[in-house]
């Protein structure tokens, strides 16, 4: 299975860099000179990578294949993926990519009200993107007081929100029940 580490973003400069949204916690290992990426659409690929730069707070590549900036302005939005067998098998301890989490049901006890629709990967947590019943779309931060169980195998993440959280994200006149008709609560 391939799993996408970054996504091609606009030239830089006139010899064929290109910036990148990073979309791996280890971009350190990623990123390195020599390293090939199955590129989507495949037409744009394979690429190498020849180097790899910060330029403040943007990752800068260059790829053996592409010399120019006309080239690298062919590779604009292009995907980056690694397949998910060069991943070590140690790194089940270090967290859940994103192709493992989306289409799990979301359940609050035992009731689902959702699907993961995706994770945004941030600096300070991670969020998931729960697509509720309704169809809206609710981010749930990613630790484990809210998040206590996450089991691919039986298809379902154990979500336990704090008072509001699905209705504070949902529109008015679409919020889910919460209590009886009259309002009182349990």
């Amino acid at each position: 299975m391939q799993l996408q580490v970054a996504r091609i973003g606009k030239p830089h400069g006139i010899r064929g860099e290109v910036t990148v949204q990073v979309l791996t916690d280890a971009p350190g290992d990623r990123f390195v000179p020599g390293t090939q990426f199955v590129v989507e659409p495949a037409s744009a690929g394979p690429l190498t990578v020849e180097s790899a730069r910060w330029n403040k707070d943007i990752l800068l590549l260059a790829f053996e294949e592409i010399e120019t900036r006309n080239d690298a302005e062919t590779l604009r939005g292009a995907k980056l993926f690694i397949e998910t067998e060069e991943l070590d098998e140690d790194d089940d301890d270090e967290g859940w990519y994103e192709h493992e989490l989306v289409g799990l049901d979301v359940r609050v006890g035992d009731t689902v009200v959702g699907k993961v629709s995706g994770l945004h990967t941030l600096p300070v947590q991670d969020l998931i993107v729960v697509t509720s019943n309704e169809g809206k779309e609710i981010l749930v931060p990613f630790v484990e007081q809210i998040v206590p169980e996450v089991n691919v195998g039986e298809g379902f993440i154990l979500v336990t929100p704090p008072a509001g959280l699905f209705e504070v994200n949902a529109d008015e006149g679409t919020k889910p029940e919460t209590g009886s008709a009259s309002g009182d609560k349990a």
